[in-house]
């Protein structure tokens, strides 16, 4: 799956970006700590826009590339920030063939977004998963980690809106 760049503006905090210059200066230009620093500013914004990605190529004299690159081949990475509540959808085997990627296009297109992306209220994103270690229970997704399980499309709307 090719990872989106988010179209949600980045916004930043004086006290995140304080933290993201700490995390980069406690690494002394070390290049070898690019995947630490890429961690600790995912764990300060919840993912990883642009900016910071700019801030950490420079800060460990680094090319952008080589940033972007990490970002997009490990899947802890996000270049999209997570909405409020996070939906994972498994599209394991179980899954799939009971219809999960039916009840994916219904969350996508209840919610006019794909996966990958955020509402433009923060409010929700999308992500596509493997397994959930749920199978009994195919077709499976999860809003922050609350599993529903046996769900059909029709199941959705209903969903949905216990988190509108």
């Amino acid at each position: 799956m090719v990872k989106k760049i988010s179209s949600i503006p980045f916004k930043e905090t004086a006290e995140q970006a304080a933290k993201l210059k700490e995390a980069i200066a406690e690494v002394n230009g070390d290049k070898s700590q690019l995947m630490h620093v890429m961690q600790v500013a995912q764990d300060i914004y919840g993912y990883l826009p642009r900016e910071v990605q700019v801030r950490i190529a420079e800060g460990l004299d680094v090319p952008l590339e080589k940033v972007y690159g990490v970002a997009t081949f490990y899947a802890q990475f996000a270049l999209s920030p997570k909405g409020k509540y996070a939906i994972s959808v498994c599209l394991g085997t179980a899954c799939y063939v009971k219809g999960s990627q039916q009840v994916l296009d219904k969350i996508k297109e209840e919610l006019g977004i794909d996966e990958g992306e955020c509402t433009s209220d923060g409010k929700f994103s999308i992500e596509a998963c493997r397994c959930v270690g749920a199978c009994g229970l195919a077709p499976v997704f999860t809003i922050n980690g609350e599993v529903y399980g046996k769900v059909t499309p029709d199941d959705v709307p209903g969903i949905l809106a216990q988190y509108a």
